[in-house]
């Protein structure tokens, strides 16, 4: 019976397989949605098309060849027409009339893609912290183990639900006609691609996480089980004696 208890205690001792894999899942969805946050690739205009007003947009910076104000209605002659050229950070508050297209720059579908993949920007990051203190500080014996692991596996799905929102949202409506200009020569770019594959790789270390969660908890009763069943042993023997 001792080597059976000395056999449990090393099983809980040991990480299970799925918290291995949802480490390597959840390097993927951290470096994937990071650079999709900070990237201005989501949607990007075909190079091949040297008239594109579009070169390319992210969440938070555009590029354009040659935007014409989409609310300048009253130019009289290209000379008093106004263009923006070049990339921005979409809030600048120094270039000369940018705020003033900001509301077509940011319609209502591009304000809830940049909310929910901040959302799930905001949610990697805190399971960063987890994973690391998961890998490097807590093993499976110390006693808030399990709730570390169901913790960081929450945060992480509440992050992949957010983040499959943007992504839904933002590839239903922003190549759309009456947004940006020549739409049926754009297309969603590396960093869109990134973005999803970061949600979906985000789902699955949380999937993980839980199923790691699930395994400790039935250690850790096999454990004490094995515990109670040794001193029972222990009293009868006594007893006996």
């Amino acid at each position: 019976m001792g080597e059976f208890q000395e056999d449990a205690y090393t099983n809980v001792k040991k990480r299970s397989m799925a918290g291995h894999v949802a480490i390597g899942f959840f390097v993927v969805a951290f470096v994937t949605i990071f650079v999709a946050f900070a990237t201005p690739s989501w949607l990007v205009s075909d190079y091949r098309i040297t008239g594109a007003k579009l070169y390319r947009l992210g969440l938070w910076v555009d590029c354009f060849r040659s935007l014409r104000d989409p609310y300048d209605t009253y130019y009289r002659g290209r000379e008093n027409q106004r263009f923006f050229v070049g990339c921005r950070w979409i809030y600048d508050p120094f270039t000369s009339g940018y705020d003033q297209i900001r509301g077509f720059l940011l319609p209502d579908f591009m304000i809830a893609t940049q909310f929910f993949f901040t959302l799930c920007f905001i949610a990697v990051l805190l399971g960063a912290i987890l994973t690391l203190i998961y890998f490097l500080c807590c093993g499976p014996d110390q006693k808030q183990f399990i709730t570390l692991i169901v913790l960081n596996a929450w945060i992480l799905l509440a992050g992949s639900v957010s983040g499959a929102i943007a992504v839904i949202v933002f590839g239903s409506l922003a190549n759309k006609h009456g947004w940006m200009p020549g739409h049926e020569n754009n297309f969603f770019g590396w960093s869109y691609a990134l973005a999803c594959i970061g949600v979906i790789a985000c789902f699955i270390a949380s999937v993980l996480f839980f199923v790691d969660g699930h395994v400790q908890k039935k250690k850790k009763k096999r454990l004490i089980e094995s515990q109670s069943r040794l001193e029972m042993e222990q009293e009868q023997e006594h007893k006996g004696w």
